[in-house]
């Protein structure tokens, strides 16, 4: 048997010549495949509607933690979504599943348009996360069993494309409806359209094959085969897909009866298990726990720390590092084979160290550097200035956007490095500000340094994506002992989920609590314990066939840097 498949260049030839010529699996793979780009537009769409969300209510703009909130339920929502996605998977079917994604979907989109008070936007949120949640994990699982084998690959990978695809769409409209009637209702509110596109699309489309099959429906299990599949491969898959199932059931029969922790328990007492379920949960935490979503949740927000103050041009910016995360996507397929998991996976948290301590480095010299608090100025706004200033003390811009009772910072009317006003932040300010052709800074401080950590940003994009992006998922796919492959890859997921949603929850209370440099400082060190833990724990899986893996986890002088040889056969 051989290792893990996946797509080759031949094998996207292989796809485009037959998508062509047969239009339903086209049809059928992109129906499902919208579900990954829900799943990218949600994680991008939140990042840029924040802005105007803490425009529309100062009660968001002064609780750092309400931010959060707000953009963490859905990951919150997805954690159950996914959990629940997996038992409605068994018991209903994929399609289904699908279905009900979609409408928790538009429905979670519907209410965060409409939200009078931030409390309905984070309703909405979660509802969106179920959806999301279960999306994540139905799509691929539908467009892998409904698809043909020899183009399965690269239909799979097109689905991950999709969500990279989903977020550079998100950062697009989001930007188009920068000046438009209710902003960040459009942005989240728009979501519903492609949630309603794959709804209708599915209700045309059939049930997995496999999945009917396994429940004794074969009939029409063969007769959705028969559009599939030319007629002269149908019998053959059908015989392939009997021994699938059978073989399926035996590894099920395995594990025996009994509760989840019974099961979980048995899993544990092998140490190939142990050694593998180590391996894929450093890799998943690792992949959260460097920060990729400060960057994709916060990215508009950390243009703004690093001085630029518009809405729309930190929007506009941030679109340099969604792309470059689509681009980092693409580059992955090349090469993830050619170099290896392992190898890709410490090359790419080498650079994420390098840009990770190199942001930190720059937000110290902005901050270092910020423009003074001039009192005259100040004091030209009457009743603004921000109540926690003291003229007696010497103020820079950083202080003031530290204040307590809320403040922001109107730069000089010439040169927004010069000193300029600390005043109380909300919108008749901000707009008094405006009118003198001044900006107004409520995140970052006026800086020189700004081009520079936009540089540094993506190149951390760049270094993350192609390795600790994608190397974690395809490691999980392979290093564990089929038997126990479905419960080690469910906790694998929820430590990945889990961890993103602290990261999402306390990042802008970090920034808050230490600052924009020592923020970026602290991913930096835990991306070096990351590096010396995939180092000590994560073996190379590339070019092993599943019993390789588990052979290779079972030995006695078993160490995960070391590269275990095999004699290669092939079946």
């Amino acid at each position: 048997m051989e290792g893990v498949y996946k797509a080759d260049k031949t094998e996207f030839k292989e796809c485009l010549k037959l998508t062509w010529k047969h239009p339903y699996i086209l049809q059928l793979a992109f129906s499902a495949g919208i579900g990954g780009l829900l799943f990218g537009y949600d994680t991008g769409v939140i990042s840029g509607a924040l802005l105007y969300i803490r425009d529309d209510f100062q009660s968001v703009q002064r609780n750092t933690v309400l931010q959060e909130t707000i953009v963490s339920m859905a990951v919150a929502g997805a954690i159950i979504g996914a959990g629940f996605g997996g038992w409605m998977n068994d018991r209903f079917g994929r399609r289904p599943s699908i279905l009900l994604a979609d409408l928790l979907f538009f429905v979670g989109a519907i209410v965060m348009a409409a939200a009078p008070i931030p409390a309905i936007i984070i309703l909405g949120r979660i509802f969106v996360g179920l959806g999301v949640g279960m999306a994540s994990m139905t799509a691929p699982l539908y467009i892998s069993e409904a698809s043909p084998a020899r183009i399965r690959g690269a239909l799979v990978s097109a689905n991950g494309l999709l969500i990279t695809g989903g977020q550079f769409l998100a950062y697009l409209i989001n930007l188009a409806f920068t000046r438009a009637p209710g902003t960040w209702r459009w942005m989240l509110g728009i979501a519903g359209i492609p949630a309603f596109v794959q709804f209708i699309l599915m209700l045309m489309l059939p049930e997995s094959p496999r999945w009917l099959y396994r429940r004794e429906r074969k009939e029409e299990a063969v007769a959705i085969l028969r559009k599939i599949y030319p007629a002269h491969e149908v019998e053959k898959e059908i015989e392939a897909l009997r021994a699938s199932i059978e073989a399926e059931i035996a590894e099920e029969g395995s594990i025996g009866e009994g509760t989840l922790f019974a099961k979980l328990r048995k899993a544990l007492s092998s140490r190939v298990v142990r050694r593998g379920l180590l391996a894929g949960v450093v890799c998943q935490v690792a992949q959260q726990f460097v920060g990729i979503n400060t960057v994709m949740y916060y990215s508009p927000t950390i243009v703004q720390l690093a001085g630029y103050a518009s809405n729309s041009t930190a929007l506009a910016l941030s679109l340099i590092t969604s792309g470059l995360n689509v681009v980092g996507s693409i580059v992955s397929m090349f090469f993830v084979d050619r170099a290896g998991r392992r190898r890709l996976m410490l090359i790419s948290l080498i650079g994420i160290i390098a840009m990770l301590a190199l942001l930190g480095g720059l937000f110290f010299g902005a901050a270092s550097h910020s423009p003074a608090v001039e009192i005259a100025d100040t004091k030209n706004f009457t009743n603004s200035t921000c109540p926690s200033f003291n003229t007696g003390i010497s103020w820079k811009c950083t202080d003031c956007l530290k204040a307590k009772s809320g403040c922001g910072f109107c730069a000089h009317s010439g040169n927004k490095l010069n000193p300029g006003a600390c005043l109380i932040s909300n919108n008749e300010v901000k707009a008094t500000c405006h009118a003198d052709k001044r900006e107004w800074y409520t995140q970052g401080c006026p800086s020189n340094f700004g081009w520079l950590a936009l540089i540094a940003l993506g190149l951390y994009i760049i270094s993350y994506s192609p390795g600790m992006g994608t190397a974690p998922w395809i490691v999980n796919s392979e290093i564990y002992p089929l038997r126990f492959r479905g419960m080690c890859g469910g906790i694998a997921a929820v430590a990945n989920w889990v961890s993103n949603l602290i990261v999402t929850q306390t990042f802008l209370s970090l920034t808050k609590a230490l600052g924009t440099a020592p923020t970026f400082l602290l991913f930096c060190g835990i991306s070096c314990v990351a590096f010396v833990l995939i180092f000590l724990f994560v073996p190379e899986t590339k070019g092993l066939s599943f019993e390789e893996v588990e052979q290779m986890l079972d030995r006695d002088d078993y160490k995960p840097w070391k590269r275990v040889s095999f004699v290669q056969s092939k079946v």
